[in-house]
């Protein structure tokens, strides 16, 4: 389809708010998608776990929606799978690169991956090939436990509370409560999760490097 770049930007946006208005708390129904695209690239639930370093069971329970996975997981598949998280998510709709390029997100609006443990939104996630991935998030997790597996990932994390009082939790370190205002960048490859402390959901903006 050809069409100029801001034309696009208004397709794919008219087509977002048509699949899933932007601020439902519809959940994503990721497990039949993840499952059609394995199926695609000819890839056993075993071959899959080799590239995306996620168990075959884990798989197996996200394809049956039976497991809510975290967004750095969702970004291991991804990164695995060889496609964007927002195409994993988006059904393969983005913007191809072009220099100077630009995407605004407004107030309410974005990619909902709603998740057992947090409300995330996928901010700008029409652009294709970002080095980073913004997303704002409040997290509902109460507890660790909460979570049937921690997060890892391959890249880096930078984020800042905006509301509420956060616990960062880690393998490798005690938990760290983080304040509105705060601000935190750590390796994402070890093991960890977030939590809320007190009678307010925390709310943050981070960025996952790809």
């Amino acid at each position: 389809m050809d069409m100029p770049i801001v034309s696009q930007v208004a397709y794919i946006a008219q087509r977002q708010r048509r699949r899933r208005p932007s601020g439902s708390d519809a959940p994503l129904d990721l497990g039949p998608r993840l499952k059609a695209l394995r199926k695609k690239q000819q890839l056993t639930l075993q071959r899959t776990a080799e590239l995306t370093g996620v168990s075959p069971s884990a798989l197996s329970k996200i394809e049956r929606n039976e497991l809510s996975p975290t967004l750095t997981t969702l970004q291991r598949i991804a990164d695995g799978l060889g496609v964007e998280l927002a195409g994993l998510l988006n059904e393969g709709d983005g913007l191809p690169n072009a220099t100077g390029r630009r995407s605004i997100a407004r107030a309410g609006r974005g990619e909902n991956v709603n998740t057992a443990t947090c409300n995330n939104v996928l901010l700008c996630p029409e652009l294709k090939n970002k080095r980073f991935i913004p997303i704002r998030t409040v997290v509902k997790a109460r507890n660790p436990e909460d979570y049937e597996s921690w997060g890892v990932s391959d890249g880096e994390i930078f984020l800042t509370v905006l509301k509420g009082e956060l616990v960062i939790h880690s393998r490798i370190y005690e938990p760290l409560v983080l304040y509105p205002g705060d601000s935190m960048y750590y390796d994402a490859t070890t093991e960890h999760c977030w939590t809320s402390q007190g009678e307010t959901d925390a709310e943050l903006v981070w960025v996952l490097s790809n």
